[in-house]
């Protein structure tokens, strides 16, 4: 009757195993049960898979795609496209579930309601201790804006082609998909009867400066202002120039070695630019691309002939062709392999794609 999906990257093992370890031991194991890692560092997922191996019913999807952006919502829809059951439920890693949590889902599931369910927050301290799920205290409650944990009926869920894969890294997702439920015509209920699910405390993710992994200053942003365009234009079905839910091929990841061609522009808007657009040209090919800032002199020179109203070279700051590239990839490339970095120590990016989606 459910089919059950958790998304990984690099969580905390001890904080996996106390999540799984509350789904095997439910009161009602009847349930189809999913685990998409996308993109964790090697030496931790061999870690992860020693641990997974001591659950037989989960069914684990590794994804390479380290060097990434991290995709929530294509990892929820890699299951959904596998699943079998009614009932869909998308569920946080980092939550510890009561033991009759399926079992509760069950007597309320209902073909015209999507339900999400009240979180319980666990301090630091109380995150640590090794006790049943009654035992573990609440710090605090969530409200009806924590969205992490949903039941949708799957066959509606995968009318509108799942959750919207445009979001990337972290922020709306789950509130999106609960708006374009709506939209279809389905209620969306809050269930707050009982704490069904415990979150456990864990530090936020740190980027440190020296950090190298995609990342876009304003994508946050970006995504919840996108939301807000699904909610005023009553969008139902997404994803429709895409494919959603693809699965990764190892073998199209292991290409991404040995690219075919190499090119290399500076952070001249012209470039830039003119490189955004010749992506559309390429096919089956494997390229890499190099990005390096102007000089310190070239950019003094040219802002000295613009101020004189000579020609100059227009050009753009890095992290602005940071952001306009993965921007890029967000919304035309992103079910092709890639791998990005941006060495903001020497203002370098670094793009490896295969153009083979």
């Amino acid at each position: 009757m459910i089919t059950l999906v958790l998304t990984n990257r690099n969580r905390d093992i001890r904080i996996i195993k106390n999540c799984l370890d509350s789904l095997q031991n439910q009161s009602d194991i009847d349930f189809e049960w999913f685990l998409v890692d996308y993109g964790s560092n090697e030496t931790y997922l061999n870690e992860l898979n020693a641990l997974v191996l001591k659950y037989p019913q989960i069914q684990f999807i590794s994804c390479p795609t380290s060097g990434q952006l991290w995709s929530k919502c294509r990892s929820i829809n890699i299951a959904l496209q596998k699943a079998t059951q009614p009932y869909f439920v998308v569920g946080d890693i980092d939550l510890i579930f009561h033991p009759n949590y399926i079992q509760t889902l069950k007597s309320v599931a209902n073909p015209t309601i999507v339900h999400y369910f009240q979180y319980g927050f666990l301090s630091e301290t109380e995150s640590v201790k090794k006790q049943s799920f009654e035992d573990f205290k609440v710090d605090f409650k969530g409200g009806k804006d924590v969205t992490g944990n949903t039941m949708f009926p799957t066959a509606s869920l995968k009318s509108v082609n799942g959750f919207d894969e445009f979001y990337q890294g972290w922020g709306a997702e789950d509130t999106d998909a609960h708006i374009r439920m709506q939209n279809l015509g389905l209620q969306v209920v809050f269930y707050e009867e009982q704490i069904l699910v415990k979150h456990q405390w864990h530090p936020k993710a740190y980027r440190s400066k020296k950090s190298t992994h995609p990342y876009h200053s304003q994508l946050e942003r970006i995504n919840h202002a996108y939301m807000i365009q699904t909610q005023n234009n009553k969008r139902t079905v997404v994803n429709q120039y895409q494919n959603w839910g693809q699965l990764t091929h190892d073998a199209d990841y292991q290409k991404l070695q040995f690219p075919e061609k190499k090119i290399i522009i500076s952070s001249s808007s012209l470039q830039v630019n003119a490189l955004l657009a010749q992506l559309k040209n390429f096919k089956n090919e494997v390229i890499q691309v190099e990005i390096h800032d102007l000089s310190k002199a070239e950019k003094n020179k040219n802002r000295i002939k613009r101020i004189l109203g000579k020609k100059a070279l227009p050009f753009y700051e890095m992290e602005n062709v940071n952001n306009l590239v993965l921007e890029e990839i967000i919304k035309n490339y992103r079910n092709c392999p890639y791998h990005y970095s941006f060495n903001r120590q020497t203002n370098t990016i670094v793009l490896v794609i295969n153009f083979v989606a």
